[in-house]
């Protein structure tokens, strides 16, 4: 049959190929001529209409036929898509009815009875193959036929919609839509298709999104924030208790020295003495249940005459102290406490058993810290040392036979006990060794490792006699010392012009004579004049000792019985 649709493209004398071709192009997917199975190319995007069947009736319901005008033109798009018009139901030709002749309103036919409901399993927008019920309206005498449809059931893709007609009133001519033409209201009343999305919109409900999002965290937060305050006030929440093992009573370890610190701290105290020039702090520990305490000469000096002490124990109390006896030579002092009960007296030890290694533990107030504990060990015995010696006289010079050790002592640890691992006292603390000045400091700076004792045999012997007489004897030999000679030993000279040895002294009586070297104290070498007195000082009066002389380059040794000196 011709094909009376060509001239509805506006390109007239070409055929629906040829329009197809040439609007299209070559396309691998373009849609194959009508009746023909083939892949469907996907509509442009403004083939994209509401998919409304002609007359307003809803997609997959049977309608009249369009009007004759419509007809004319040719149902059937060149395309070859079906227009989407209801089939009249003429059995074998398949061919669609163009509807009423023009100026005849179009008539939805009644429903037969067992014929299937409009539009039940038909697809939108989808031609059927249903054909109109027997009762349907006849075409019009006269009215020109259709073309006829092809045979074959064809599919139409998801996505391309029939072409659509419009209702329009009695009389008027009917717009075919055209997706080829205008795409505006006014072209045969088809509505504009829908205009390609805008990312602004988008952007602003992304925006409106985070919006939401953050102002629905600010909620929550509130809301868990006014949620756990009151839990919390009213107990909900569990305290956290972090387990720990119980205080218990538990006497220390014996010979540890959290044990010899519980046992000798209380019988510790610490001197305050004020004096008219000067002042100082220093330690002491109890002698007795008298209330005597052993201290360093240097610590109770500046109260002099007229001075104060004040002693204070371990317990906090406080009571004021009198010198019973001094004595520069060894350094060591005696005061008393009265009126105070309850006193610890330290048990005293034998410094003459201590050996190098033996751990020690050193107790005082260094820079007024009372009750300070410091341990160490012995790093030497018989360590000859020299302290003070500010006075031009040389009076105040103690000669000190010391225990040396490297538990820190410090300025304010002076006269503080030396206590072995059983708690009992071996030494006084009295002198540091000082890097700066290299001598010998009652402590006047931090300690250095080199910390040096009064043996507490010495101690003791001293400490009785300022108790019982209030004064210390000195064993001597009776001979005058070259302090100046450099050589190895104590020369014997005198630089006064009084005789080198004492006539009647204890070493004229053993024979050592004018200029003779003195190298040795029963066995023990001596290397200058103040270590030969260190070295005596360390026996007793009426002790005897024996003395290796160099005389003329010639060795020879004799026996000294001391003698004794008191005071000073």
């Amino acid at each position: 049959m011709e094909n009376r649709n060509s001239a509805s493209w506006g390109s007239s004398g070409r055929s629906q190929r040829e329009d197809s071709e040439a609007r299209h192009g070559e396309e691998a997917y373009s849609t194959p001529p009508y009746g023909q199975p083939g892949p469907w190319a996907p509509a442009p995007p403004v083939q994209r209409p509401d998919p409304t069947p002609p007359g307003g009736v809803r997609t997959g319901t049977l309608a009249p036929a369009p009007a004759a005008a419509d007809a004319a033109r040719g149902g059937t798009p060149s395309h070859g898509t079906p227009t989407g018009q209801a089939p009249t139901g003429q059995p074998p030709t398949g061919q669609v009815p163009t509807g009423p002749p023009p100026g005849t309103a179009a008539v939805p036919p009644a429903a037969s009875p067992g014929a299937p409901a409009p539009g039940v399993g038909q697809p939108a927008g989808h031609p059927t193959a249903q054909t109109a019920p027997p009762h349907a309206a006849p075409p019009q005498a006269g009215a020109p036929q259709p073309s006829p449809a092809p045979t074959g059931a064809h599919h139409v893709p998801q996505g391309h919609a029939p072409a659509q007609a419009t209702a329009s009133l009695p009389g008027e001519p009917l717009h075919r839509y055209d997706p080829w033409g205008a795409t505006g209201a006014g072209a045969g009343g088809v509505p504009p298709a829908p205009a390609a999305p805008d990312a602004s919109p988008r952007r602003g409900r992304r925006g409106r999104l985070v919006a939401g999002a953050a102002a629905i965290a600010l909620v929550a937060g509130v809301i868990g924030g006014v949620i756990g305050v009151q839990l919390e006030r009213d107990g909900a929440f569990t305290e956290v208790d972090l387990p720990q093992t119980g205080s218990q009573e538990r006497p220390p370890a014996e010979g540890s020295i959290a044990g010899i610190a519980e046992a000798v701290l209380p019988g510790v105290v610490t001197l305050h003495v004020s004096g008219t020039d000067a002042a100082s702090t220093g330690t002491g520990f109890v002698l007795d249940d008298q209330g005597h305490i052993l201290t360093n000469a240097h610590v109770v000096d500046p109260a002099g005459e007229s001075g104060v002490i004040e002693v204070t124990f371990s317990s906090g109390d406080t009571a004021r102290a009198e010198i019973v006896g001094s004595d520069a030579g060894y350094d060591l002092a005696v005061v008393q406490v009265s009126g105070v009960s309850g006193l610890t007296p330290l048990e005293l030890g034998n410094s003459d058993s201590v050996r190098v290694g033996d751990p020690v533990v050193a107790i005082g107030a260094p820079f007024d810290l009372e009750g300070t504990v410091t341990s160490g060990i012995i790093s030497a015995t018989e360590r000859p040392i020299t302290t003070g010696g500010l006075e031009l006289d040389g009076s105040d010079v103690s000669y000190v036979n010391a225990l040396q050790t490297d538990a820190p002592i410090n300025p304010g640890n002076s006269g503080g006990p030396l206590v072995d691992v059983n708690g009992r006292v071996i030494g006084i603390n009295t002198a540091i060794r000082t890097p700066d000045s290299g001598g010998m400091e009652g402590g006047s700076s931090g300690s250095v490792g080199l910390g040096f004792a009064i043996p507490i045999n010495q101690g003791s012997n001293v400490a009785e006699q300022l108790i019982n007489v209030g004064y210390a004897s000195h064993p001597v030999i009776g001979v005058m010392l070259d302090t100046s000679y450099p050589g190895e030993g104590a020369r014997v000279a005198s630089t006064t012009g009084e005789p080198a040895v004492v006539p009647g002294g204890p070493a004229d009586q053993a024979g050592v004579q004018d200029g003779d070297i003195i190298t040795a104290v029963d066995g023990q070498r001596v290397r200058s004049g103040d270590e030969l007195i260190v070295r005596i000082r360390s026996y007793q009066p009426g002790d005897e000792l024996a003395l290796t002389i160099d005389r003329n380059g010639q060795e020879t040794e004799v026996i000294v019985v001391l003698g004794e000196e008191t005071g000073g």
